[in-house]
């Protein structure tokens, strides 16, 4: 399998695309072609273990790398690091729905998913092309991403992480988990501006050859654990694939039949990464785009314009969701043009440009044939964690509540009926605050920070509060460097004097 690059870069490896995290023209990696899953291979997928099905998984994706080495990356990945032995279970929600629940694993986030992975495949990658410098992982985060890429990546030989956060964009647990990190390899570094200036800085910090050169001559390698490498969305398409044959064990579905997926999205990659598990045959219906305020995508989706050129920018009580430029959205846009780098190419350079861009008419079509789309606002996302409560018994997050909102709103104004999975990608206790004040009402949290509801929320809800959220308080902090969206390459050099 050959990896093509968004934008019309020769072809490379999967171990040489996760080794560069970007291609050389700014492009995205994605594979050239699908492997092809047929109902025999679903089926044999029932009876195993989820490191069972990530190694079916990942091995017609990842070829050139060796049984025995994939193998023991997967153990490595999904090991004591999960409080659950299925790893990413899934569970009935009412009479409508199953959650596939992707918060199980140290960081209580989807993330864990990929990021616990991704450092073994970046070592393994580095090791195939005679890499002997450092890998020096850069990192924008809108709250997830960051700590779970610094837990992956801790003190791993021959790696070092850095993670620029959003200052005012993030929880009060997203930002302790991070800046309380130890180990001897990493930084966290908070930018004044939003996750989008972040992003677009390390973008921009990746295409600056200057910076390249300084680099190398300090011994080390730029790459990514931003879902723009592709070594963090291959492990993605694992959990659609464990879901499906979670769902035929249980009789919900007899094989063949088609499963829709609503997935609360910020920056594309989770539900992207269901579409490649389409691509790779597994009977996918429906892939509902969920988004809050911030719904760019939405609008995409529905009219083939996407523009941010007078857009608001809402800071909302799902922030992981608070983005403007969804980074891969491109490799959606490839799909669509038919592999037309240069035209991706055009595309971007429009957004960069005018901030918006607009598709024709059969990518578009295209689109709508695979992708819905909904949002819900701050008060929506409030009465479906208290509906979901109050009649289901199930206590959710603020993201997972967005999909949830926003697959009923779908039900309601289709009709379709086909089997549904709301993807959730956090615990309820990341974000206990909201959560709290959403089934409890303003009086519950007034007067307390996010540990104090995390607490009250346990109490409530006769449900444990996490050890990860209960000690952060405790902990010292670690890391406390601030700088302006324009200074991140050099708060980068300062970091590593």
């Amino acid at each position: 399998m050959q990896m093509l690059s968004t934008r019309g870069a020769a072809a490379v490896s999967p171990s040489m695309a996760i080794l560069r995290g970007l291609a050389p023209d700014g492009g995205l990696y994605v594979p050239a072609q699908f492997p092809a899953f047929a109902e025999a291979d679903l089926l044999a997928l029932v009876p195993m273990s989820y490191q069972e099905r990530a190694y079916a998984v990942l091995s017609r994706f990842l070829p050139d790398f060796e049984e025995a080495e994939l193998r023991a990356a997967i153990a490595g990945a999904y090991g004591t690091g999960f409080d659950c032995e299925a790893v990413a279970p899934l569970v009935r929600v009412g009479s409508r729905a199953h959650a596939l629940e992707l918060w199980h694993g140290p960081t209580l986030a989807f993330k864990d998913m990929a990021l616990q992975l991704l450092p073994h495949l970046l070592t393994l990658s580095g090791k195939k092309h005679g890499e002997t410098r450092e890998v020096f992982i850069l990192v924008a985060t809108s709250g997830d991403t960051g700590k779970a890429a610094l837990e992956g990546f801790l003190d791993v030989p021959g790696t070092r992480c850095c993670v620029f956060y959003p200052k005012d964009g993030v929880s009060q647990a997203q930002r302790l988990q991070m800046v309380t990190t130890g180990g001897s390899n990493t930084h966290v570094i908070a930018v004044e501006g939003n996750f989008d200036d972040a992003q677009t800085g390390v973008k921009r910090i990746f295409s600056d050859a200057d910076f390249a050169r300084e680099m190398d001559a300090q011994g080390r390698v730029l790459s990514s654990a931003n879902s723009i490498n592709f070594g963090r969305l291959v492990p993605q398409i694992v959990y659609y694939f464990s879901a499906y044959a979670d769902l035929l064990r249980e009789g919900a579905i007899a094989v063949g039949d088609a499963v829709n997926f609503c997935v609360p999205t910020g920056n594309f990659g989770d539900i992207l990464a269901a579409d490649y598990a389409r691509k790779a045959g597994l009977p996918v219906g429906r892939l509902i785009c969920a988004s809050n305020e911030n719904n760019v995508l939405t609008d995409f989706i529905r009219t083939g314009v996407y523009d941010i050129s007078s857009r608001a920018f809402y800071k909302t009580i799902s922030p992981s969701m608070d983005i403007l430029i969804s980074s891969n959205l491109e490799r959606l846009l490839f799909d669509l043009s038919g592999c037309d780098g240069e035209r991706i190419a055009e595309l971007m350079a429009q957004l960069k440009a005018q901030c918006r861009y607009e598709i024709d008419g059969e990518m578009l079509r295209l689109m709508q044939s695979r992708y819905a789309a909904g949002f819900v606002d701050e008060d929506g996302i409030r009465a479906e964690i208290a509906r979901s409560f109050a009649e289901d018994g199930y206590l959710m997050d603020t993201h997972t509540a967005v999909a949830s909102a926003v697959l009923r709103d779908y039900v309601a104004s289709t009709g379709d009926t086909t089997p549904a999975v709301i993807v959730s990608t956090a615990s309820p206790y990341k974000f206990g605050a909201s959560v709290l004040e959403a089934i409890a009402g303003s009086e519950a949290v007034r007067g307390k920070d996010d540990f104090a509801c995390c607490e009250a929320l346990s109490a409530l809800t006769d449900t444990k509060e996490p050890d990860q959220i209960a000690k952060l308080p405790s902990l010292p902090i670690r890391h406390s460097a601030v700088c302006q969206k324009d200074a991140m390459a050099q708060a980068v050099l300062d970091a590593v004097k």
